[in-house]
């Protein structure tokens, strides 16, 4: 948002027309319950696919317990902790992010927090989803999908290095070698069969 010279309820209704059936995350600027409570309620009214998130601060889980009981969806951000996130939970959050990658970045392990998390919200049946946030790497990716993470966030270079392997590459250009070779004799077996459908 902050590149996007534009209005934010702009923007984000724009998002919410592009994902129909999607969910689209807004967040609040205010640091103060009454503050949070009128954001958040001004934001959740712009379009039903709107989550709001709201920081993980005492006057935000306040407002987060308000805002759960109005039907209010509600996303808790930076979540850097076990004990934050049993907090929210508790109180009704719809999602929690914990940020994997920030932990990873002051050399504490995100993947610890993730598989803490989700090991109390089972415990306790919680219906919290957790919103694997700061993903860094493909291996971040896989692990947190094997804990049983329900979203995960990502940078798009990273999405994109999902769909990559070496052995890939390596397999359909051989393949397409091998076409190349076979084509002259396929080709006489196979286009005049075409040609001929196609009358």
């Amino acid at each position: 948002m902050a590149k996007e010279n534009r209005p934010f309820r702009e923007h984000v209704l724009e998002l919410c027309e592009i994902l129909k059936d999607g969910i689209v995350n807004a967040e609040v600027v205010s640091t103060d319950t009454e503050g949070i409570l009128r954001e958040a309620r001004e934001i959740a009214g712009w379009h039903p696919n709107i989550v709001v998130k709201v920081p993980m601060i005492p006057d935000g889980v306040r407002a987060l317990s308000i805002l759960s009981k109005e039907g209010i969806r509600v996303n808790v951000t930076l979540c850097f902790s076990a004990t934050q996130a049993l907090l929210v939970a508790k109180v009704g959050a719809y999602f929690v992010s914990p940020f994997l990658g920030r932990l990873d970045d002051i050399s504490e392990n995100g993947l610890t927090l993730l598989r803490d998390i989700l090991e109390i919200y089972r415990a306790y049946n919680f219906t919290t989803q957790v919103l694997a946030a700061s993903l860094r790497h493909p291996i971040h990716v896989v692990e947190a999908a094997k804990m049983g993470a329900h979203i995960g966030t990502m940078p798009f270079k990273l999405f994109q290095q999902l769909f990559q392997h070496p052995l890939t590459d390596k397999g359909l250009q051989s393949f397409l070698k091998d076409w190349e070779k076979a084509r002259a004799v396929l080709g006489n077996i196979v286009e005049p069969s075409v040609r001929k459908a196609g009358r």
